[in-house]
């Protein structure tokens, strides 16, 4: 047993959603925990993520049903822009409520908060420059490297001179007429969507095909169709930018791709060309921990790095970069090292994730492609449905042009155990979760009819496809829910 004596029993570079969970489970056991931040508390998901985008992809959802739902059901409403300056004066405040609400957390756990850039000395000193100019050296029995990553900036010559990333998408004062959105990833179609939405002139400049190239084909299909119905341009097989020019009489910029195409005329263009760890200012070649490709940190399935007392989690891994995902990290981290439970750790297959691109996109489990070639064709079974909601029934439109749900099935094994759901459509962010529990749990197509449908729901697809109740009798539960068995009765005290 140690008989050295540590500032902190737990020392978190970031103050982002996964650093605060695991900061915050630690303090819960007892254990001395401080947090080191050198912007804003919440990291990327509350202040330039996933919540302002969310609050963006509501207004542009608004805008939709304003501008174009609300008369087929008899409404006159007369077209309307968005008031941007006002619509990013309140976000920007609500995100600062956040900052604060979790300022006020970590105050109640009783985690000391430092504001600075932190560097490793060695595997148990930090120096911190503070943001004041002042310096302060930590020492800590336990380091975590939560520090999340940015947006990269690709090559190009004028590229980062006349760019924006996704960070200045929330800096912008005002809706471009037109914008170029270069990238592939989901936050190049989420922003491309709302921005379109909400009344650009957008057009998506993508290297190869297609975006979401690695999401199931059916689903990235599916969203390319959607995406020019609703008057996107999509710039494909570009190989990306190779410059951008400043017009400087209009002020508008000029972009040659790499295939020689020309866009004229845009206001904005955003990079949303992938994303970096924020690992190289950290010494972590001088404190013994492992990088791999880009920069990001290597880690064992318990977040342990090459370094004992070094641990990381979250976008600095390049595992599953979600929020969620680093904050059940988080936690599970603080459980083994600080509550004996040796064995805690999170699971990485299986993640749900919803793209708020227009519309939705809801997916867990493996693609058909990544099923095949996990199982073998011969054990793979696919369940497809595509049709348009019923919000669009009323619409007076032909059929072709209504929006479309697609959904998707697929299934493995003589059992047909459900390992993937993929989701496209109205309201599939909101629908995907219960179906991501009964996947995580090993359900059948068998299972998933053995629910009875909520009707008229769009989500009753996913229990009635095929030909229903014909698929082979077997089940992942515990207790059998097939062929009117009675409900799990719980175990009491």
């Amino acid at each position: 047993m140690s008989t050295t004596t540590y500032d902190y029993d737990y020392l978190v570079f970031g103050g982002g959603s996964g650093g605060i969970a695991s900061g915050k489970r630690a303090a819960s056991y007892g254990k001395k925990v401080a947090i080191v931040e050198r912007a804003r508390l919440g990291g990327t998901c509350v202040n330039v993520g996933c919540v302002p985008k969310k609050i963006m992809w509501m207004a542009a959802s608004i805008s939709e049903t304003l501008n174009h739902d609300a008369a087929q059901y008899g409404f006159a409403v007369p077209k309307t822009k968005v008031d941007w300056p006002a619509l990013k004066k309140k976000r920007d405040s609500y995100i600062v409520k956040l900052n604060n609400i979790y300022a006020g957390g970590l105050d109640r756990t009783g985690c000391d908060t430092y504001t600075g850039d932190a560097t490793l000395v060695d595997a148990h000193t930090v120096s911190i420059k503070m943001n004041d100019g002042s310096e302060k050296t930590l020492t800590a029995e336990n380091i975590l490297i939560a520090v999340g990553g940015r947006p990269s900036m690709p090559p190009g010559e004028g590229v980062a001179e006349h760019s924006i990333t996704s960070d200045g998408f929330f800096e912008l004062e005002d809706i471009p007429a037109v914008v170029v959105v270069v990238g592939a990833g989901y936050i190049a179609v989420e922003l491309a969507g709302v921005l379109n939405a909400l009344g650009a002139k957008t057009h998506l400049v993508v290297r190869k095909a297609k975006a979401l190239r690695e999401f199931d084909p059916d689903i990235s299909d599916s969203l390319d169709a959607e995406m020019q119905k609703q008057g996107i341009t999509i710039h494909r097989n570009t190989s990306g930018v190779a410059k951008i020019e400043l017009d400087s009489k209009s002020g508008k910029k000029n972009l040659t791709l790499v295939n020689g195409e020309i866009i004229y005329g845009a206001d904005t263009v955003l990079m949303a060309a992938g994303r970096v760890p924020n690992t190289e200012s950290l010494n972590l070649d001088k404190v013994g921990v492992t990088t791999g490709k880009k920069g990001y940190i290597t880690v064992d399935e318990y977040q342990s790095t090459s370094s004992p007392s070094i641990f990381a989690l979250g976008d600095v891994c390049g595992t599953v970069e979600l929020t969620p995902m680093a904050i059940a990290a988080g936690r599970r981290l603080a459980d083994r090292l600080f509550d004996g439970q040796a064995d805690a750790k999170v699971s990485y297959e299986h993640v749900p994730t919803v793209v708020f691109s227009h519309p939705t996109i809801g997916t867990i489990g493996l693609t058909e492609p990544k099923a095949i070639a996990k199982y073998g064709e011969e054990n793979i079974k696919v369940y497809k449905s595509k049709f348009s909601n019923l919000f669009y029934g009323i619409f007076d439109m032909e059929s072709d042009d209504k929006p479309k749900t697609f959904m998707k099935l697929i299934t493995a094994g003589a059992n047909e155990t459900v390992v993937g759901v993929h989701i496209i459509g109205m309201g599939a962010d909101e629908m995907l979760q219960g179906f991501g529990v009964a996947v995580k749990m090993g359900a059948t197509k068998a299972d998933f009819d053995s629910c009875i449908a909520i009707h008229p729901t769009a989500s009753e697809e996913l229990v009635t496809m095929g030909t229903w109740g014909t698929s082979a009798k077997a089940t992942g539960a515990k207790v059998s829910p097939l062929m009117g068995a009675p409900s799990v009765e719980p175990e009491l005290k």
